[in-house]
């Protein structure tokens, strides 16, 4: 097995694929709509969906925002350079609601990026990262 996306609900689609492809450099893999269900999915990513994880927009025509609740958390990308990726987000229009620095109880260098519906990106240095 392997992971396939993770699907996050949109209240306006071309504003999040404006986001996921202009602010954090994601390709449009794929786009369709199911007019018998009102709805519309867009499938973001680094690289194809074969061999990467993806991200899934999925936008409901008649919905147009969502209470993101309690139990979401983040999705991290990995950034070689984490100062000039924020400062390029920030250029570009990208909301980053914490500035790099370190993690509260550790070394590893992040950041936060919020997306047009509130969904917050956590952005890693990979530099300082530690996997033990």
């Amino acid at each position: 097995m392997r992971m396939l996306h993770t699907m996050l609900r949109v209240g306006d689609l071309e504003k999040s694929l404006w986001f996921y492809t202009t602010i954090l450099g994601m390709n449009l893999l794929r786009q369709k709509e199911y007019p018998s269900g009102r709805f519309t999915l867009a499938f973001v990513g680094y690289g194809p969906e074969e061999n990467n994880t993806v991200l899934e927009l999925t936008h409901n025509w008649d919905v147009d925002h969502y209470e993101l609740g309690n139990a979401y958390g983040h999705i991290a990308l990995g950034v070689k350079n984490i100062f000039e990726t924020c400062e390029l987000i920030k250029k570009n229009g990208g909301n980053i609601v914490r500035e790099p620095g370190p993690m509260k109880h550790g070394k590893t260098i992040i950041a936060f990026v919020e997306d047009p519906d509130g969904y917050k990106i956590e952005l890693i240095d990979l530099s300082s990262r530690t996997l033990k």
